[in-house]
């Protein structure tokens, strides 16, 4: 059965679909009711963190005197995503130590180095996706009136062939792929009708008498705007990884000054003269800021740590160790803004604003 829930990009209406984050809670909640009833179920549904219900088949049952074991087949609707179809698995037993215990299983990668969302050795499951399996869990629990502990093993048996088609070898996350999603749905991304949307929605501000305006990338960047009040100095649009055709529609519509926020490990990209920040298209973060910091006088050792690094935050504990970061936020922001410039044109006026959300305003010029 469809996910039938549908964004309109352009001119386009496209299926959005669910991540592996929301089979995981879907597959762990099935294996709950049929573990804690002794009942076969042919369904099973939960809601997602922004409020959607998602009610998918159980498939692959297996039922023992112990334990369960049931799948759910991801759904990514009409977005381009490497892991449609996939079948992720949910095993459950019962323990005597009150709780819900979650691990990765076959096919589910293992942190190996610090820096990212779970720690070294702990399986990649994000945090909402083991919020999400454990809420869902636990409201079984509770409707069955059971005390005792559930151990969730999450299991993506072909992600351990996926798992060269990500980043994850990359950032340290070995033997699989990881388990993701804030929001439990995927919106698809149609890249075209994404940038006319964009287009849009800065040509109906300019109707409206707009010549200033903010830009981000997304989510991260809006929450940090309304934490911080004092960016809110013209309308917010959302430009997803699309800086360049951002800028260039601003420059067509007549906006006089544009203020872009947006998260480091994004937007250092622009001080390389990228305008697409996707990391599909560059990823030369690691690169870029060690250049920056070679040239700010980091000694050997520094620039191979900083180059290792599994993050931008982890880079930014480094340059704080030997007092550099200071120096190179100034020198990235300086690239940045000379490449802005030149994209949007020397008659409009530009300023950028970078942050972490580990380590919150780091620089604006």
């Amino acid at each position: 059965m469809p996910f039938e829930h549908y964004v309109q990009k352009g001119t386009q209406k496209l299926r959005m679909g669910f991540t592996t984050g929301s089979c995981a809670a879907l597959a762990a909640k099935a294996a709950t009711i049929m573990l804690l009833t002794g009942e076969s179920i042919e369904e099973v549904d939960i809601i997602t963190p922004v409020g959607l219900p998602i009610v998918v088949p159980v498939l692959e049952k297996e039922m023992e005197s112990d334990s369960v074991s049931c799948a759910v087949q991801k759904d990514a609707g009409d977005d381009p995503d490497i892991t449609d179809g996939l079948l992720v698995y949910a095993k459950v037993h019962k323990t005597g130590t009150p709780g819900v215990n979650i691990d990765g299983g076959p096919g589910i990668g293992r942190v190996t180095r610090p820096g990212l969302d779970q720690p070294a050795g702990a399986a990649a499951i994000n945090r909402v996706p083991r919020q999400m399996i454990e809420s869902s869990v636990q409201e079984i629990c509770n409707r069955c009136d059971y005390k005792g502990g559930i151990d969730v093993l999450i299991s993506i048996p072909k992600g351990i062939e996926l798992a060269g088609r990500t980043f994850n070898p990359r950032l340290g996350i070995e033997g699989g792929i990881s388990v993701l999603g804030t929001s439990g749905v995927v919106k698809p991304m149609s890249m075209q009708a994404l940038i006319d949307c964009i287009g849009v929605e800065l040509r109906a501000l300019a109707a409206e008498g707009h010549d200033k305006v903010v830009l981000t990338p997304g989510n991260y960047g809006e929450a940090f705007i309304a934490a911080h009040p004092f960016l809110s100095i013209a309308p917010v649009v959302k430009c997803s990884n699309f800086i360049g055709d951002a800028l260039d529609f601003a420059a067509a519509y007549g906006f006089t000054k544009i203020l872009l926020v947006g998260h480091i490990g994004k937007f250092i990209k622009l001080a390389g003269g990228i305008m697409n920040t996707h990391s599909g298209v560059a990823d030369c973060r690691m690169e870029l800021l060690t250049a920056h910091a070679a040239l700010a006088g980091a000694k050997q050792e520094t620039v191979a740590e900083l180059m290792k690094a599994v993050s931008i935050d982890a880079c930014i504990k480094i340059l704080d160790e030997c007092g550099l970061r200071a120096a190179v936020i100034s020198s990235l922001l300086r690239n940045i803004h000379i490449n802005l410039k030149r994209r949007a044109g020397e008659s409009i006026g530009i300023s950028t604003v970078l942050f972490s959300n580990v380590y919150g305003l780091l620089g604006k010029s």
